[in-house]
């Protein structure tokens, strides 16, 4: 079963209604090693308004995830040279990068699966296939989680 992506609904509407204004879009950073799943993911995210970087293993993801500092990051578990877990632990180590929302999207779904994400502290766990539509819902709430947080900080 594959994930199908179709044409976002909102996509036309949001544009004509954004002409006007100048919000910054959240910046995301998918990390996959599947071209065509990570070409398919950033297309309907940019569709749906986001800026998004791609990374091709957690390796790649690190190095962007230091460049570009994003709003939140979307990551596979299963890859080659630094996986996801690994990804994951190197971005709450680090000071600037600790408190990015991390959402794995991954073929990994067994229970047990998602539990060891979220107890290594994974935000959100998407198994696939998944609905393009609920992983763009996701990645709202993250980012509005995350711009709530640092209003009341500020």
């Amino acid at each position: 079963m594959t994930t199908s992506f179709p044409s976002s609904p909102s996509s036309q509407g949001k544009a004509a209604a954004n002409k006007g204004e100048e919000t910054p879009k959240p910046r995301i950073l998918l990390v996959d090693d599947e071209p065509g799943l990570r070409t398919a993911v950033k297309a309907y995210l940019e569709d749906e308004g986001f800026a998004v970087t791609t990374a091709n293993d957690g390796e790649e993801g690190w190095i962007q995830a230091q460049a570009q500092l994003p709003d939140v990051v979307i990551t596979d578990v299963m890859m080659p040279r630094c996986d996801g877990y690994g990804l994951l632990k190197r971005l709450r180590a680090d000071e600037r990068l600790g408190g990015t929302p991390v959402i794995f999207l991954t073929a990994k779904g067994m229970t047990a699966d998602r539990i060891s994400g979220f107890q290594t502290g994974a935000d959100d766990y998407i198994p696939k296939p998944f609905d393009p539509d609920e992983l763009v819902a996701r990645v709202h709430n993250v980012v509005r989680r995350q711009e709530r947080l640092l209003a009341e900080a500020a």
